[in-house]
C-alpha cells in the first residue's frame, strides 16, 4: 500500500497543478475577450484612443498588450497576455489572444483627425 501511494501521490499533484494552470489560462482568456469587446465598443463610438486603451487595460489581466485600430468601416481591438503559472515561474508561459471587431459609427473621426 505504501509503495502505491508513493507513486500515485506525485502523479496526482502533477495532474492537479496542470489543471490549475489550465483554469488560470482559461480565466485570462475570458478576461482578454471581455476587455477586447469593451474596447471595440468604446472605440467604435468615437472615444479617444488613449481612453480606449485605458478601458481595455483596466479590464485585461496584468501585463496585457493592447492594439487598437480604428478604420473608416471597422474598429479592431486585440489583447494578448503571457500567462505563467504562479507556482512555476521557471516554466514557459502560454500566450492567449482575443480580438474584437466592431463597425465604426458614422461621423467618428479617424486617427488622422479627418471624419469619415
Amino acid at each position: 500500500m505504501t509503495a502505491e501511494t508513493a507513486v500515485a501521490l506525485p502523479a496526482l499533484v502533477i495532474v492537479l497543478a496542470v489543471a490549475l494552470w489550465a483554469v488560470t489560462t482559461v480565466g485570462a482568456r475570458l478576461e482578454c475577450v471581455d476587455a477586447a469587446r469593451a474596447g471595440a465598443r468604446a472605440a467604435s463610438r468615437g472615444e479617444p484612443l488613449e481612453r480606449v486603451r485605458s478601458v481595455v487595460l483596466a479590464a485585461a489581466p496584468a501585463g496585457a498588450r493592447v492594439t487598437v485600430t480604428r478604420g473608416a468601416e471597422t474598429t479592431r481591438v486585440e489583447v494578448s497576455v503571457n500567462v505563467v503559472p504562479g507556482w512555476g515561474a521557471s516554466l514557459p508561459g502560454v500566450t492567449v489572444h482575443a480580438t474584437a471587431v466592431s463597425i465604426t459609427e458614422p461621423g467618428v473621426e479617424q486617427p488622422g483627425g479627418t471624419p469619415e
